[in-house]
């Protein structure tokens, strides 16, 4: 069987593909966190919060995409399966039923304020080690901050 290997060995293979993985776990479990609000969001605020769920669904499935590839290249296998994401996940979880708009942007701002430092502990993780995967966590950070700000504008 053919094997994919990467430019990076030993300890500094282990800390960027823990990094990755961790990025992963974050961007698929807030895909989807938001596709559940989304489809679940009540009240006055409904149509503009809604639509900027979906924003930021399409936001955590590109970069998902991305930081697999990437791991892919360095030849470590991103885990994205339901129950990896489900032991793993860090992100807070939305209540079953209908989700008050208001409850939804505080909860959505906490779950990007804690994806964004953890991305920031990646990025300086991944300094050394890979500067090409710091570079894409880094863009990873710069959109979970906006939509961050975003979120946390409508307090």
């Amino acid at each position: 069987m053919a094997t994919i290997t990467g430019p990076l060995q030993g300890d500094a293979r282990n800390t960027v593909a823990e990094a990755l993985q961790g990025a992963l776990v974050d961007l698929i479990d807030l895909s989807l966190v938001a596709k559940q609000a989304h489809w679940n969001l009540i009240g006055p605020h409904f149509r503009p919060i809604h639509l900027q769920l979906d924003e930021l669904t399409d936001l955590a499935r590109t970069h998902m995409d991305t930081i697999a590839e990437r791991a892919v290249a360095l030849g470590v296998n991103p885990d994205g399966r339901s129950a990896t994401i489900a032991k793993s996940t860090r992100l807070q979880q939305p209540e079953g039923g209908w989700l008050e708009d208001g409850k939804v942007v505080a909860t959505v701002t906490d779950i990007l304020d804690g994806i964004s430092k953890r991305m920031y502990e990646r990025i300086r993780a991944t300094d050394e080690p890979d500067p090409v995967s710091q570079d894409l966590l880094i863009a990873v950070a710069q959109d979970i901050d906006k939509q961050h700000w975003m979120f946390q504008a409508q307090r």
